[in-house]
């Protein structure tokens, strides 16, 4: 797919989010996500914090944990979900849907990533049967590396991951069955919750 697709899907996928987080009741904005210790905001102040914040900042911010992303990430997801409203979380989204934004080395691909699996952490969180359409899985699924696998802490040793609603499979083992949009959250660390997965390995990965 070429870089004009990549970059609809990405424009797509934010666009859906900004409706579904707009159709929220005012508790799941403080509801668990799949993200531990964050809720819907703490996801959405992530998200949108690369439209918010100027490459300055966000170097400093780096440097203030000691290089850590991920601890950096938590840092600033917590102190923007506690400063903004979701008013404003909600529009910083609405308003940036054709943001350029690309985590750094991940491209257009990168960026669609980053925005589908967040969404997933909250839909799958809150329960909600928001079903991101299969291309866009497919996309996502096929930029996935073990160094990405690695990053997320995702233990898939003796477990093979089958799809299906796709012609997807990953590792070898014993055998992993969900939609493929459920077994991608599992290639990220997530456990689901009960139901969403099926086959011996099921328990291992639910909550």
């Amino acid at each position: 797919m070429g870089r004009e697709q990549l970059r609809a899907a990405v424009v797509a996928e934010r666009g859906e989010q900004a409706d579904l987080l707009a159709a929220l009741r005012a508790d799941q904005w403080d509801a668990p996500t799949l993200c531990d210790g964050w809720r819907v905001r703490e996801v959405v102040a992530h998200t949108t914090m690369p439209f918010r914040t100027s490459l300055g900042r966000t170097v400093r911010e780096l440097v203030q944990a000691r290089g850590d992303v991920n601890r950096m990430a938590d840092r600033t997801a917590r102190r923007d979900a506690a400063e903004l409203s979701t008013g404003q979380l909600l529009a910083a989204l609405r308003d940036n849907v054709t943001h350029p934004w690309t985590p750094p080395g991940g491209g257009v691909h990168g960026a669609l990533s980053h925005d589908v699996i967040h969404g997933l952490d909250i839909t799958v969180g809150l329960g909600l049967e928001r079903r991101v359409p299969l291309d866009r899985i497919v996309l996502v699924l096929s930029g996935m590396r073990e160094r990405n696998i690695r990053f997320f802490g995702a233990d898939l040793d003796g477990v093979r991951l089958q799809a299906t609603d796709l012609d997807w499979a990953h590792g070898t083992g014993v055998p992993l069955h969900g939609l493929a949009q459920d077994l991608l959250l599992v290639l990220c660390g997530r456990r689901l919750p009960p139901g969403h997965l099926a086959g011996p390995a099921a328990e291992r990965f639910s909550r």
